[in-house]
C-alpha cells in the first residue's frame, strides 16, 4: 500500500512540473474566442491572438514570457 502512494505522488508533481514547462499563461489570463473575427483575445491585458486553437503563451506585456 505504501509503495502505490508514493507512485501516486510522484505522478502528480511529475505532472505539475510537466505543466508548468508546457504553458506560460498566468492566472490572469483569460482567453476568449472570437469565432466571426477567427481570433483569441484575452480580456485581462487585450493581447489578440489568431487562430483556431486557444493560446498556450502568456501576451501580457507587462509581465509572463
Amino acid at each position: 500500500m505504501p509503495v502505490l502512494l508514493l507512485l501516486l505522488l510522484a505522478g502528480v508533481v511529475a505532472y505539475f512540473l510537466w505543466r508548468r514547462h508546457s504553458t506560460s499563461l498566468t492566472r490572469n489570463c483569460r482567453w476568449r474566442q472570437a469565432k466571426a473575427q477567427g481570433q483569441w483575445r484575452c480580456s485581462y491585458c487585450g493581447a489578440v491572438e489568431p487562430g483556431g486553437a486557444a493560446p498556450r503563451i502568456c501576451r501580457n506585456p507587462q509581465g509572463g514570457s
